[in-house]
């Protein structure tokens, strides 16, 4: 099996297992505040964590990137809350949907941090992604929900964060970046909690600790992928997400596609897919390139 083989199926199992998990915080949060979920999420997502400890041994923990690690774990905690809170409020498939422009943000993001050269046509691929971005939020009309501001914050954040993974990632073993994010967002997420504090009942206990589990896993799983491949050529698999909640959605929420937020999507798909292809081009390129020759710089 290929390196780039095994990077997107790790790429697809995690997944599955955030679509998943986007279903149990959806019905945790019937019950329970964003917050609240966050923290649980992140509780049980270090006990699900621990494993890796056991196996590498208390070295696994030694570092000299802390810093990175508590900035990168800041946003993503801010990014997570602002992910939850739109899976809660807003449906399933939509919300979702919004997460796919994440892609579109790390390219700004790897052209702001990495400095990478990017061309016109990447960049008009970009554009018709946001124009699918506008075609779900619809500002101004009366599907517009503000709702939706949040879960594009969301998106922002994560291509942020995909980016400082993919920075650590260049030093730092897979294993040791899920360890440590797990075990920052505790605290992290906890505070806010507190002000909103509630303790779960019956069923919903299962659901929290659910999304701790499914969270950590796919997050594993991420992270090996993002390892083995490029971030842009990767996340465009995430769109299989869709039909997963979608169905789910249908079934335990009684929601049904909206045709705005099915034509946004396809259209960031095929921005995304197309930034994806033209990734993919530029490794293949830059993998054949003799030792004398540079490799052109991304479009």
């Amino acid at each position: 099996m290929t390196t780039h083989t095994r990077a997107a199926l790790l790429m697809l199992g995690s997944t599955v297992l955030f679509g998943l998990m986007a279903v149990v915080i959806k019905l945790a949060a019937e019950t329970l505040h964003t917050f609240e979920i966050a923290f649980f999420r992140n509780f049980f997502g270090v006990i699900a964590a621990l494993p890796l400890l056991f196996k590498h041994g208390p070295g696994l923990l030694k570092t000299t990137q802390l810093p990175r690690y508590v900035i990168r774990c800041l946003i993503g905690v801010v990014s997570m809350f602002c992910g939850f809170w739109a899976i809660g409020h807003l449906p399933l498939a939509q919300a979702v949907s919004l997460s796919y422009s994440t892609p579109l943000f790390v390219t700004i993001a790897a052209v702001w941090f990495l400095h990478e050269h990017v061309r016109a046509r990447r960049w008009a691929a970009v554009v018709l992604g946001f124009i699918g971005v506008m075609i779900i939020v619809r500002p101004g009309t009366e599907g517009f929900s503000a709702g939706t501001l949040v879960a594009l914050s969301a998106a922002v954040l994560s291509g942020i964060v995909s980016i400082q993974i993919k920075q650590l990632s260049a030093t730092e073993p897979a294993d040791r970046i899920v360890l440590w994010t797990t075990l920052l967002w505790v605290p992290m997420s906890l505070v806010p909690a507190l002000f909103v504090w509630e303790w779960p009942q019956g069923i919903t206990w299962l659901w929290v600790a659910s999304a701790g589990l499914l969270g950590t896993g796919g997050h594993m799983l991420w992270t090996r992928a993002l390892k083995l491949g490029d971030v842009s050529a990767l996340t465009p698999i995430s769109f299989m997400q869709l039909p997963l909640v979608a169905v789910l959605g249908y079934l335990l929420f009684d929601e049904n596609l909206d045709r705005w937020t099915v034509l946004g999507a396809v259209v960031i798909f095929s921005a995304n897919a197309y930034i994806a292809h033209r990734e993919a081009q530029l490794a293949r390129r830059a993998a054949t390139a003799s030792p004398s020759s540079a490799a052109k710089p991304g479009e």
